[in-house]
């Protein structure tokens, strides 16, 4: 089983993979763990601050490939990030669809409203992001309206988070 997750900076995306380690003990992948690794080694003239479309086209196929393999091999996998392309079913054949499932977090406007100081205060609970300048209300608020408009436009499931942060989500 392959589970991939998705959605909008701040929306829980590694804290949901890391709950998901713990309970079903699937190994998970960071995007973002091998984005920075990738731009540390030099393999890329990529920055942390690139165009988000230019890092999804640059590490979606890497992690494409790595998904195709962990299926062949019967192996779990939690892949979790922002750099999954709305696309992402179009590159794979139905053997593979077969072992996967997809998660978009959305968090609704009313939600980041009521409750942007707790997702300023939990930015970094599992991965430390410094200062994070781009957490404003704004941000988080044109962000995830965005990624809702991709789901509606692509027909993406999602799970909207509207009046309380509550994800339970069932591999068995």
């Amino acid at each position: 089983m392959i589970v991939l997750i998705t959605g909008a900076s701040h929306t829980g995306k590694t804290a949901l993979a890391q709950r998901l380690l713990e309970k079903y003990h699937y190994p998970y992948l960071s995007i973002d763990h091998l984005k920075m690794g990738l731009i540390r080694s030099g393999n890329t003239t990529l920055t942390p601050v690139s165009d988000d479309k230019l890092l999804t086209a640059y590490l979606w196929p890497i992690v494409r490939e790595m998904i195709k393999t962990a299926i062949e091999n019967g192996q779990n996998l939690i892949v979790e990030g922002c750099y999954i392309p709305f696309e992402w079913a179009n590159d794979f054949e139905k053997e593979y669809l077969d072992e996967i499932k997809f998660y978009c977090l959305v968090l609704s406007e009313n939600y980041i409203k009521t409750h942007f100081d707790a997702i300023k205060r939990f930015a970094s609970v599992i991965e430390d992001r410094g200062e994070d300048e781009d957490c404003t209300l704004e941000t988080v608020l044109k962000d995830n309206a965005q990624i809702l408009e991709q789901c509606l436009t692509h027909g993406t499931d999602y799970i909207l988070i509207d009046e309380e942060y509550q994800i339970d989500i069932g591999l068995d």
